[in-house]
């Protein structure tokens, strides 16, 4: 790494190697200690240029012959029909490498909000973050909103500057935009060296070396400086090293740069590396996936500057009865406790999970507990279950290479679990565990979804289990008052993600449009009378009822009372009446909503010593509710929920002037820190049906809102035809 003014390129396994299969077994093969893994998640909006910097890492490190594009869909990450087909990353995706002796898991996430979940289990497996930024496009505010997220917790970070073979590549405009979105904390390591318009080397700053990448080789060359680079660089440098001073347990060494003395690189170096494992100090690195610029560079930063698993905190852990479990330790010899981050259904190998291995050694035929806990509200029930383990394996992309055990801070792929979910934890049958989740984004957008025939309903359902197994961010409803299946997405891609998924199950299914639960009330008082009475020769049917249906305040449910008098209707038959009245109000009795919030007084009626029974009452009491409903006036209710939004403050103006129009009530605004705003108000549910991708394009990605049921209330006369219509 040329920062640190070393000259041992090319030592790396597989680096320039003219074996590749060796490469590639060696990037796939189990190690045996924490210290030799770094786990690394590659992060950045989506068109930044991860997928094909990890090509040509595996390219350069000999695990891949040569690099896939995505045009053609032969790229190791994106493997996924629907992958292929979007021309993106949709799904986390794991790719190991060797570099310098260290196994680096590269965690290639997805860029596009719609699949935010797959990028926190990204992060949940990673010990540090590497985001990649485009040299010709503007750094997008929800990356600048999680580059925020990372800096609460303290991950690790380091910045690449990708696509500088473009013509029209601007390294300077991009290391400005860096600066602005994420702070004075990113500095420099290398800049940019130009022969005729194009980027063909790096300047070490530290060093003071080139790396000449104009021959196109993997390792490059290096030479000196000449007077004229160094004099150029010369302000970066003194950023730099200003920056990683200010950094420095030694509080000496700023006094002794200032006073003019030449700090030695190997100081500086060791600082370096401290203060980036620690997450205070982000370095910019400078690459080119077509060329290879800056590869080698890169893969010394991380192996060198970005921490093993064994420095990073890992999460609490419990018993499965709550109890705290004590602290974990990344040792290979504690008790085991891994994470299910993410699960696929392979259609030869059944269930494969991708795990993260905390503590302790999974290996091959052992016994392992497998345990869930707190995605109740998604359709995850709690669960645990003893099972064996009989295949695991290195997670390369999408193949598998058998592997014997992994380690604690490894990366491991477990097939053929029966009951493993995204987010359970694999822990020892004979001390199980419980690892505390990830925080899992909500989904707010409904699909609603029907089996394109009565047999294929089955089909539909068991696919819908699988599907939701392995994607904590779907929730599978079934809704008791439309009776419509309903998936909760995070946006329009995910659900196209979801249907992709079930149709290559062989789902055949069909969208239909999301009915809004309504409901139906008295809105005045109303009389109804309902005379059941059939004679046919034989044994007669005979039900006379009077009723007085008023309205209850919202809420108010519904009430039933008896003020007959002389035993008009025998007792014995009032609840029959009553129990007619219930079923009306199930069926509707004007749009065909469920009736809420009404009173409803018998009040007369006649009954017949052998004609009449339990079953003619409940038809005279269905018939008196009808009647009094087309001699009153019926109101639609529709569900209005309370939304909380949080939003940068640029956007608050926009969002409440949306919030209007969708005939929301404001109620308040509170200041969230950090220059976010959270605004709430009540608004109706129908008005929220595609709120998730709508604000998402109002806040330029940015804005999060959450929702609950608040009450049901009168639809306004201009909305109330088309509601009963939808």
């Amino acid at each position: 790494m040329s920062v640190k003014g070393t000259n041992g390129r090319g030592k790396a396994p597989g680096r320039g190697s003219s074996d590749p299969r060796g490469a590639e077994a060696a990037a796939g093969a189990p190690v045996d200690s924490p210290e030799k893994v770094r786990n690394v998640a590659l992060v950045g909006h989506s068109g930044a240029g991860k997928t094909l910097l990890l090509e040509a890492l595996l390219a350069a490190t000999g695990v891949i012959s040569r690099k896939g594009s995505i045009e053609d869909g032969n790229t190791v990450s994106d493997a996924e029909p629907s992958e292929i087909h979007q021309q993106r990353s949709v799904v986390l995706s794991v790719a190991p490498l060797i570099a310098d002796g260290i196994k680096i898991n590269m965690l290639d996430t997805p860029g596009y909000g719609d699949f935010t979940g797959e990028l926190r289990a990204g992060l949940r497996a990673a010990d540090a973050a590497l985001f990649v930024v485009s040299a010709l496009d503007d750094i997008d505010a929800a990356t600048t909103a999680l580059w925020a997220e990372c800096d609460q917790v303290g991950v690790p970070r380091a910045v690449v500057i990708s696509r500088l073979d473009h013509p029209r590549a601007n390294f300077e405009a991009a290391l400005g935009a860096c600066r602005r979105a994420f702070g004075d904390g990113i500095v420099p390591a290398y800049l940019p060296v130009h022969t005729g318009g194009a980027v063909t080397g790096l300047l070490g700053l530290l060093s003071g070396t080139v790396s000449d990448y104009s021959e196109g080789d993997a390792v490059p060359a290096v030479r000196d400086a000449t007077p004229e680079e160094l004099s150029e660089s010369e302000e970066a440098r003194g950023a730099l090293i200003e920056g990683i001073i200010s950094e420095s347990e030694d509080e000496t060494l700023m006094d002794r740069y200032l006073g003019g003395e030449d700090i030695d690189v190997d100081v500086l170096v060791a600082d370096l590396e401290t203060a980036v494992a620690r997450g205070s100090f982000f370095p910019v690195l400078a690459t080119s996936a077509v060329t290879g610029l800056g590869l080698t560079e890169l893969l010394d930063m991380l192996t060198r500057a970005f921490p093993s698993p064994a420095e990073r905190p890992l999460p609490e852990a419990t018993d499965l009865a709550g109890a705290p479990a004590g602290p974990l330790t990344c040792d290979p010899e504690g008790p085991l406790a891994g994470e299910v981050v993410r699960t696929t259904i392979d259609p030869f190998l059944g269930r494969v999970c991708l795990v993260r291995i905390f503590s302790g050694t999974l290996r091959e035929d052992s016994a392992v507990h497998v345990g869930g806990r707190g995605l109740a509200d998604r359709g995850h029930e709690d669960h645990d279950s003893d099972e064996r383990l009989t295949h695991l394996y290195s997670p390369v992309g999408a193949s598998l290479k058998p592997v014997p055990y992994c380690v604690a801070g490894d990366i491991c792929a477990v097939a053929k679990l029966a009951n493993a979910e995204t987010g359970d934890t694999i822990s020892a049958k004979d001390r199980p565990l419980l690892v505390e989740s990830w925080d899992m984004p909500e989904p707010l957008m409904p699909l609603a979804v029907e089996a394109a025939t009565r047999s294929d309903e089955d089909a539909l359902a068991k696919s819908l289990g699988k599907v939701a197994a392995g994607d904590p961010t779907l929730r599978v409803e079934r809704n008791s008052e439309t009776h419509q299946l309903i998936l909760w997405c995070m946006g329009e891609a995910h659900g196209d993600v979801v249907l992709d998924r079930l149709r290559d199950q062989g789902v055949k299914l069909q969208t239909v449009p999301v009915v809004t639960p309504l409901r139906e009330t008295f809105a005045v008082r109303a009389a109804g009378h309902g005379r059941h009475v059939k004679q046919s020769g034989g044994h007669g049917q005979y039900a006379i009822c009077d009723i007085e249906v008023e309205p209850l305040d919202r809420g108010g449910g519904f009430e039933f009372m008896d003020k007959t008098v002389g035993g008009v209707v025998p007792g014995h038959y009032i609840p029959s009446i009553e129990k007619g009245i219930r079923a009306q109000m199930q069926k509707g009795v004007s749009a065909g909503y469920p009736v809420v919030d009404i009173r409803v007084t018998l009040v007369g009626g006649k009954a017949h010593s052998v004609d009449s029974s339990d079953a003619a009452f409940q038809a005279a009491g269905a018939l008196a509710l009808r009647e009094a409903a087309g001699a009153g006036r019926i109101q639609l209710l529709e569900p209005v929920s309370s939304v909380t939004i949080s939003i940068p403050d640029d956007y608050v103006g926009p969002v409440m002037s949306d919030l209007s129009s969708r005939r929301g009530r404001l109620t308040g605004t509170t200041s969230a820190g950090g220059d976010r705003t959270e605004v709430t108000a009540e608004v109706p549910d129908g008005e929220l049906l595609r709120y998730a991708v709508q604000l998402r394009a109002l806040t330029a990605g940015t804005g999060r809102f959450r929702r609950s049921y608040l009450r049901h209330e009168p639809v306004p006369g201009n909305v109330a035809p088309a509601a009963a219509n939808a």
